[in-house]
């Protein structure tokens, strides 16, 4: 595997390194964005009921099952550099198309089903792209602080994006929040362009590169890769506690999230900038939480984080659907409980990714990535759809907290698993 350095600090020196941490940063900003973006526009432009907005974020979702295999094997037969560029130049489009629809007066539902989908396709392929491609940029004892640079500049774009987008939508335009998640997007696009060590140095993938066969060997090819990603996290008692920990969180907060959106500006009449600066919060106790990913599993152990860690973040969201009173009183809270599952479940992000990374062979990571986000993920559109459910049937509160106890299931998955004995140091 190519060296960054001899140790393990100086990761963050490697131009290749931080070329891939500006574009991964700017990409989770416009991502970050995006995610309010539509939903608000659709909310307060469009005036979407909770069953269209379940349904968007559902397709917005649904890629990650459609897709996430296929991805994994795409990625591990190509260069990551390229994929990381061709899905943000592509999400840059989707956008742009939002702008232009909106002043040509054709703007509507179908045009944000469309730009969601095809961002949501777009983005499955980056986030698995970026994920294999630390590992053929870093050595393993240096993935801890890789990640959790990359995993604080998500952190640092969950505190801008949502409140950026949300400002830009109740304050602006459509148009105006469309072509802000963009123009990261086209950034992330400039800076991945430029990493040259993909592009030299392929030594270490052509076992995972095979020279594609015409016809039917190239399809079956295909599909046994595919499969050889899903049999190894099925296999391996870590990643398949990862997988299935994921997989509970993920459908739990799909639906949460879906009931979170229309409970801030319908059940306790939150203008569109004060959705954004409250789930903003979430960004800064985030970056908290990948600076503590980088020194707490070692001390402490990585079973012991990730249970006390996920229990704490999974039980704060229980204390949302309690809130009442002022506006401004209420926007502090929120602040609150965000900036505090921020800091806990980001912990947990940065964790399970070591350890996905630290047992999963170089030459496979892609297809364990597109695996375990096909099986953590691949049920979050149907959360997304309970969502809209769970706010039609119960109301907005009840179905919030419906949704909130779901999620307290997941440490409880983590704790029942090989996960919760794992010690300070990763199997290699």
């Amino acid at each position: 595997m190519p060296s960054v350095s001899r140790a393990s600090g100086t990761v963050l020196r490697d131009r290749d390194f931080r070329l891939l941490w500006v574009g991964q940063a700017a990409s989770q900003f416009g991502a970050q964005a995006g995610q309010v973006v539509l939903p608000l526009i659709a909310v307060l432009t469009l005036d979407a009921s909770t069953g269209r907005l379940g349904a968007l974020r559902a397709v917005e979702q649904a890629p990650i099952l459609l897709f996430s295999l296929f991805a994994g094997a795409w990625v591990d037969r190509r260069r990551a550099r390229d994929v990381m560029v061709l899905s943000d130049l592509g999400r840059v489009l989707a956008l742009a198309g939002i702008a232009l629809a909106y002043p040509l007066g054709v703007l509507g539902l179908p045009a944000l089903f469309v730009a969601a989908f095809v961002a949501g396709v777009l983005g499955v392929f980056f986030d698995v792209a970026y994920q294999a491609s630390l590992v053929r940029l870093v050595r393993r004892d240096q993935l801890a602080r890789g990640n959790s640079a990359l995993e604080g500049s998500r952190s640092a774009a969950q505190i801008g994006g949502p409140a950026l987008g949300g400002a830009l939508v109740s304050l602006l335009s459509a148009p105006v929040a469309a072509l802000a998640s963009a123009s990261f997007f086209a950034l992330s696009t400039l800076s991945i362009r430029r990493i040259r060590r993909q592009e030299d140095r392929q030594e270490d993938r052509q076992e995972a590169l095979p020279a594609p066969a015409p016809g039917l060997e190239r399809s079956a090819g295909l599909r046994r890769q595919i499969l050889e990603g899903l049999h190894l996290v099925a296999r391996q008692p870590s990643l398949r506690a990862v997988g299935l920990a994921s997989a509970v969180f993920q459908f739990s907060f799909a639906a949460l999230m879906t009931v979170y959106l229309l409970f801030l500006p319908r059940g306790l009449h939150l203008s569109g900038a004060a959705v954004g600066l409250a789930l903003a919060a979430t960004g800064p106790g985030a970056l908290v939480g990948s600076l503590l990913a980088a020194r707490l599993p070692g001390r402490l152990g990585h079973g012991r984080v990730l249970v006390a860690a996920a229990v704490l973040a999974d039980g704060v969201m229980l204390c949302v659907p309690a809130l009442h009173g002022s506006a401004a009183v209420t926007v502090w809270l929120l602040m609150g409980i965000n900036f505090t599952f921020g800091v806990f479940s980001q912990l947990v992000n940065v964790t399970l990714m070591a350890v996905r990374q630290a047992v999963t062979p170089v030459r496979i990571q892609g297809r364990v990535v597109a695996a375990i986000n096909f099986v953590g993920m691949g049920l979050t559109p149907v959360g997304s759809l309970l969502g809209g459910l769970l706010a039609d049937e119960l109301g907005l509160r009840s179905g919030l907290l419906v949704a909130a106890v779901g999620l307290a299931l997941s440490p409880l998955c983590m704790a029942l698993s090989p996960l919760a004995r794992l010690g300070r140091t990763l199997p290699l």
